[in-house]
């Protein structure tokens, strides 16, 4: 509960009008997309301003009340979910693009804004902000930031973090700094610009962002490779980068994932076949149109049996778009859908989907792959109901073991949705004892009081190993 005195000083730092208690006003923010996570929290308040950000953090650190920050809530590993109650702080009157420096190729940006209006605003000016989750729609600048958000682009140009140059951030005493800036080189001291970048809320609030911008690309060009065999598929992957080509995109999606996502998008998308690459590439005119060309002579090469290249803008987009559908297309078959981003060098990716069907096998559930062929990042997804508590109790083993061999493969528990609090218990198996340590020391550093996103990244005990073997 938030003290009187406490609720009193917030109102009057936010206006009544921004400040929401009511059980109806918490119940819309105590889960956001992540399955089996949800919490009331004990209040909502949206700031207007910085100043007022750094106000309601000095009460809130007084009365050693949790602080969830939140975008829209397309969080998941349940790290927007208020499962030690407190405040949600919303930004949604925080949602501006301040500026678009032509100049310096940069944009300046309040936290929620909505990424794909940034992404519009700078391609009117003839330029390029990278980074596109698949919730670009709805997602916001500062949860991207949050969660280090990649997205379909992330093997050519990156992930968000590529793309953040300077933040300003309320710590946990209310204290306001400003990291980095328009600069192209700046090494005066620890990269605090990086360090928050990913921090998923837990050392500060994010309250503007100096966000890098890029030339738009002159042209794109897309195709489809179809496969009937998985190892031709990942083949084709490594033979792309190895021929020194770095396409914008290049995405996988296997079987299961095709037949749901064609049910769903109806635009003929083959589904008598084991696997498929979307494959774009953007530049020049006469680049991308020569990259595609050699790719696709390589995915025919390494076996696939049909490479479909887009010949309008509009095919092109419809093969975008089903691609970005994946998990919408999913979440129609159960109740409960389960994405996750195990994460391994590309050159495992045949392997890592192996293992995952036949985990899937052995503990009797549903998973379809899909993901970013390109950077190793794979989202076995799981559709189920929450309901069956049995059935649950297999899923939770299915993805432990599938987290344990990716760490096996040289790979990572998540790739870009970050640890929150689902994944939380397994953070040990990357980073060791002594990795966790140390970024707790970092926590305490920045927030005595743990008021920031409580319960999010560390664990109360981590979950026990079990080794996997092929």
């Amino acid at each position: 509960m938030i003290p009187e005195e406490a609720k009193k000083r917030l109102m009057a730092i936010a206006a009544p009008e921004n400040y929401e208690d009511s059980a109806a006003s918490r119940l819309v923010y105590s889960y956001d997309a992540s399955p089996q996570f949800q919490a009331m929290p004990d209040g909502v308040i949206s700031p207007r301003n910085t100043h007022e950000v750094s106000e309601i953090v000095k009460v809130c650190n007084e009365f050693k009340i949790p602080i969830v920050p939140r975008g829209s809530g397309t969080n998941l590993c349940g790290g927007t979910c208020p499962t030690e109650g407190g405040l949600v702080l919303l930004f949604k009157h925080m949602n501006k693009i301040l500026e678009i420096d032509e100049d310096n190729l940069t944009a300046a940006v309040q936290p929620g804004v909505i990424t794909l209006d940034l992404i519009n605003d700078v391609e009117e000016k003839g330029l390029f902000y990278p980074p596109d989750p698949s919730s670009m729609k709805i997602s916001t600048i500062g949860g991207n930031i949050n969660e280090n958000s990649g997205g379909l682009r992330g093997l050519k140009y990156g992930v968000t973090r590529d793309y953040v140059m300077g933040l300003e951030i309320v710590l946990a005493n209310g204290d306001i700094i400003r990291t980095g800036g328009k600069l192209a080189k700046d090494v005066a001291g620890y990269d605090l610009t990086r360090l928050f970048t990913g921090s998923e809320g837990t050392l500060g609030i994010i309250t503007e962002a100096i966000l890098k911008l890029v030339p738009k690309p002159e042209s794109v060009k897309t195709m489809l490779a179809h496969y009937q065999d998985m190892e031709a598929a990942a083949q084709s992957v490594s033979k792309i980068i190895a021929s020194k080509i770095i396409p914008a995109t290049l995405e996988f999606l296997d079987q299961p994932t095709l037949m749901v996502v064609e049910d769903f998008a109806r635009i003929g998308l083959p589904t008598d076949v084991k696997a498929v690459l979307l494959i774009e590439q953007d530049g020049p005119l006469e680049v991308s149109e020569r990259d595609i060309e050699r790719m696709a002579a390589i995915c025919r090469d390494e076996g696939a049996v049909s490479v479909e290249i887009a010949q309008s803008e509009e095919h092109a987009l419809q093969l975008r778009t089903a691609r970005r559908s994946a998990l919408s297309a999913l979440a129609r078959l159960k109740p409960t859908t389960i994405l996750e981003d195990a994460t391994v060098p590309r050159s495992e990716i045949a392997k890592m989907v192996r293992e995952i069907n036949l985990i899937a096998e052995k503990y009797d559930v549903s998973i379809c792959t899909f993901g970013h062929a390109g950077d190793g990042n794979l989202h076995p997804t799981c559709t189920t109901d929450l309901r069956n508590h049995e059935e649950m109790e297999r899923v939770e083993q299915a993805f432990s073991d599938i987290f344990e061999k990716a760490i096996q493969l040289g790979g990572t528990i998540t790739g870009e949705h970050g640890v929150g609090e689902m994944k939380a218990p397994y953070l040990e198996w990357k980073l060791g004892k002594e990795g966790v340590a140390a970024m707790k020391g970092i926590k305490q550093s920045f927030d005595p009081n743990n008021i920031m996103n409580p319960g999010k990244v560390f664990a109360k005990e981590s979950r026990k190993r079990v080794v996997v073997t092929s």
